[in-house]
């Protein structure tokens, strides 16, 4: 079930399925007395320190991410902030590489979603790019996400284990796609007749006696956020119940050190990557799902390093015993790498948790580039170069696509794109759109990424914004079904973390965020193109097939009917780019105020 590093990777056992800067944790204190770390050489005193750097959510970007995607906030001594660019896998394999240096104890982990919603250079090539440079990054195991099921666990299975793509072939000539040469662990991904999992469930990663344990799991709710087909026969666990489970398993191996790659995560108070989330303010520390997991997990856990929100943090969080205990989460995109010491002691083969020490650090852009990914990335884009190269639009300045705000200019412009691709009444006849706003992967910016010219939007780049190559559809939905479908972006599920769709020009409504749940839906204020919605009448409305198959929380949208399917979410938005843009006449980015926000 587990292996070691030492051992020639084999293929993964996955069961059939159908179809620098640094932010300190505060867990750092003396160790015991007569302790003695070793960082180096040193293979015989008692307490060993082991470098666990670890990174979440790199999404295939293996060039900087361009805009505000490539950008993190420094808060000042002063209380000001500055932006820093950050970000490539040029870049973070030299400060992994430089990190390691000294270290005879460093082992790599990740918290899942290394690939899926990727840009072109990785996407177009169904992310093998991305598997050969975590390959060469010498990352020792993952856990999966959410978006490692993007194209269903047949391919992911793949992925682990190498081969050609069943469609697309083999995309160099002579060259076999060889697989991950980490594991990818999925403890709570099962199938639902056998109960087996579908990917190994833990990695235990050995060095000269020392040993720790890797848990990996999803969040819970990857189903409602993937698309079902893909994952027909697999159920998602409970994290904290397989997490515990599978600690007591490790503990009868005599595993005693255990760290959860978790693929869940939370939000600190603020969003400066160096924000101290220990500190005792009222409205400080760090909010989400990850407090409540974090509070339940086995206090044999030693560490749980986090994903998914794409947030910064290093934190430390009462067990349920109420010993603090880090909880870390580097951003995404590549930006940040934690770097966390866990201090082994070989009398006891656990992990001293009083000495536990994890910083996030900045993968700046001052750094040398790794030669062996210049050549990697150099390799990949000359077989894309012949399409991501292909002017498809021009625009004025950056569309944003902000992640603090309720409606963004991007979401608004793909929004426009949908309604308008689907609004003949031969493809689908609809009156409004409504898009998902963790669909919107990527900023469109203005300044040119390689020699197309400030202002010129490449189908590369429009691949980045929309990344999954949804299908569109029309369906029918009664207005009551629409502002239900409103009030699901702020209740049920999504109440914790409300998910705002993205609306169409001519569709406006009120969110009063001073009142919880579905009270947030102002009704009243619910119009289309100036009129209220009648709950009794029927509307035609575009929008994705996740969506329509109740992605994201929205459960209503299951009960659509009449759906047409139309042309996918790319084909849409860069067809809306050729036609409302020239050269001499770029495209605006669009205004808001379709949602008025009552704060």
């Amino acid at each position: 079930m587990a292996a070691t590093p030492k051992k020639k990777r084999t293929a993964r056992r996955i069961l059939a399925v159908g179809a620098g800067l640094a932010t300190v944790g505060a867990l750092v204190a003396a160790l015991p007395a007569g302790a003695s770390g070793t960082k180096g050489g040193d293979n015989h005193g008692r307490y060993v320190d082991v470098q666990l750097l670890s990174f979440n959510d790199l999404h295939g970007n293996l060039e900087p991410p361009t805009g505000s995607a490539g950008r993190l906030t420094h808060t000042n001594p002063d209380g000001t902030t500055k932006t820093i660019d950050a970000g490539g896998v040029e870049y973070l394999a030299t400060h992994l590489r430089q990190a390691r240096e000294g270290n005879r104890y460093s082992v790599t982990a990740a918290a899942g979603d290394m690939i899926g919603a990727s840009p072109l250079v990785s996407g177009l090539f169904h992310d093998e790019p991305t598997i050969e440079a975590l390959n060469r990054l010498k990352l020792d195991v993952s856990s999966v996400g959410n978006h490692e099921f993007d194209e269903g666990a047949k391919e992911l299975a793949r992925i682990q284990n190498g081969g050609c793509h069943p469609t697309a072939g083999c995309f160099e000539e002579g060259k076999r796609f060889r697989g991950a040469n980490f594991p990818y662990l999925a403890a709570n991904v099962t199938n639902e007749k056998s109960g087996k999992p579908l990917l190994d469930p833990y990695f235990i990663w050995e060095r000269n006696g020392v040993k720790i344990g890797f848990i990996g799991v999803t969040l819970e709710g990857t189903a409602n956020i993937v698309s079902a087909e893909g994952i027909k026969g697999l159920k998602f666990g409970d994290e904290i119940e397989t997490i515990n489970k599978y600690t007591k398993v490790l503990e009868r191996k005599g595993v005693k050190s255990i760290v959860a790659l978790l693929h869940e995560g939370g939000a600190p108070a603020s969003g400066s990557y160096n924000y101290n989330c220990d500190s005792p303010g009222p409205g400080d520390g760090i909010s989400g799902p990850i407090v409540d997991i974090a509070k339940n997990v086995s206090p044999q856990v030693d560490a749980l390093v986090t994903g998914h929100t794409h947030q910064a943090y290093a934190c430390t969080i009462p067990d349920p015993a109420g010993k603090p205990r880090t909880v870390t989460s580097a951003a995404s995109f590549g930006k940040l790498y934690t770097d966390t010491t866990l201090t082994y002691d070989r009398r006891s083969k656990d992990i001293v948790r009083t000495a536990v020490a994890s910083a996030n650090h900045v993968v700046t852009r001052d750094v040398p580039k790794a030669e062996d990914m210049t050549r990697l990335i150099t390799r990949w884009n000359a077989l894309a170069a012949p399409i991501a190269s292909r002017p498809v639009g021009y625009i004025s300045g950056d569309v944003d696509n902000p992640a603090d705000v309720p409606e963004k200019p991007l979401g608004n412009l793909i929004a426009d794109a949908q309604l308008e691709g689907m609004a003949p009444a031969d493809k689908g006849g609809a009156q409004l759109a409504l898009m998902n706003p963790g669909g919107v992967r990527a900023p469109l910016v203005h300044k040119a990424s390689g020699a197309e010219g400030d202002g010129v939007v490449t189908y590369g780049e429009a691949y980045t914004v929309q990344p999954f190559t949804n299908m569109m559809t029309a369906v029918d939905l009664t207005g009551a079904q629409l502002i239900t479908t409103l009030q699901q972006q702020v209740s049920g599920a999504n109440q914790a973390a409300p998910k705002i769709l993205q609306v169409s020009k001519g569709f406006t409504y009120t969110l009063d965020m001073t009142k919880t749940g579905a009270d947030r839906i102002v009704t009243s204020s619910v119009k289309l193109n100036g009129e209220a919605i009648d709950p009794s009448k029927t509307y035609r409305v575009a929008m994705n097939e996740f969506l329509a198959g109740g992605g994201d929380g929205f459960a209503v949208l299951k009960e659509h009917k009449n759906k047409l399917v139309g042309a996918s979410d790319l084909d849409l938005f860069t067809a809306y780019l050729a036609a409302h843009s020239t050269a001499s006449t770029p495209l605006a980015p669009p205004a808001t105020g379709r949602i008025t926000v009552v704060k």
